[in-house]
């Protein structure tokens, strides 16, 4: 795909790895959907996308574990961009705990609302957003390529029950795809991010991320900007497809 003019969605879009993409490809001159909740980073994000090069770029507030939010985005980005060729799947969140957690002799428990909370945002935004611009791009006949956000983290991670199992399927999503969206000429591929500085590691304890970071063999956290590099070689390689990339620096949880 070339990226050029191309219309592309990021959901997530106004901050941390979301905006990073945005900016990266609207340096490659992509047309951007960016999707998120809050206003005042989209439209911060959107002018920057702009002076960076995009030659449009709209914002769609949207709840992607709202099936309405996500069917009337997705029909309004063609009417306002004039196509749909990609798709980044990023917005996710986290509500980490131990499953069960016994202290003092007192034993607490993950609750449902917790579990649901990150599987509803980060598995079924995910799918969501995934067969509305899959539909989208048959009915305009565009050639299509859609790029889920995993993690590393779907191979099991201590502490997060939800986000493990919502990333594992994810990337199980990614492969279905693939297989099943070929005929139409629509890629699916994911990136596993590691640990990656973003404003969610920003806030943490230095002694905690000194003990994160000794953990991954280059010694360091990835950039926003690594990230986004693999986004712009998905979408520009039109063989890459139903494979999940790992960027993390060499670390295996």
């Amino acid at each position: 795909m070339q990226i050029k003019n191309s219309v592309i969605a990021i959901t997530g879009g106004g901050q941390g790895l979301g905006k990073a993409m945005a900016l990266h490809l609207a340096k490659k001159g992509a047309k951007l959907a960016l999707i998120d909740l809050n206003e005042e980073k989209l439209a911060e994000t959107k002018a920057e996308c702009l002076a960076a090069g995009s030659p449009a770029t709209e914002y769609f507030l949207c709840n992607v574990a709202k099936e309405a939010d996500v069917e009337s985005t997705f029909a309004e980005i063609p009417k306002k961009l004039g196509g749909l060729n990609g798709l980044i799947n990023n917005a996710g969140i986290l509500r980490d705990g131990l499953m069960i957690k016994v202290k003092d002799g007192e034993m607490t428990k993950m609750p449902l609302s917790q579990w649901q909370a990150v599987i509803d945002v980060n598995l079924t935004g995910v799918f969501l957003c995934g067969r509305e611009f899959a539909a989208q791009a048959i009915n305009h006949k565009q050639q299509g390529c859609i790029i889920n956000i995993a993690s590393i983290s779907r191979a099991g991670n201590m502490g997060q029950s939800n986000y493990s199992a919502a990333k594992a399927g994810v990337a199980a999503m990614t492969v279905t795809w693939a297989k099943e969206l070929a005929r139409y000429n629509i890629r699916a591929a994911a990136i596993a991010p590691g640990f990656i500085a973003t404003e969610m590691t920003a806030g943490m304890k230095p002694e905690a991320l000194e003990k994160m970071t000794s953990g991954i063999p280059l010694k360091r956290m990835g950039q926003p900007e690594e990230i986004a590099l693999t986004v712009g070689f998905i979408l520009e390689n039109d063989y890459l497809s139903g494979r999940v990339i790992e960027i993390d620096g060499g670390l295996r949880l």
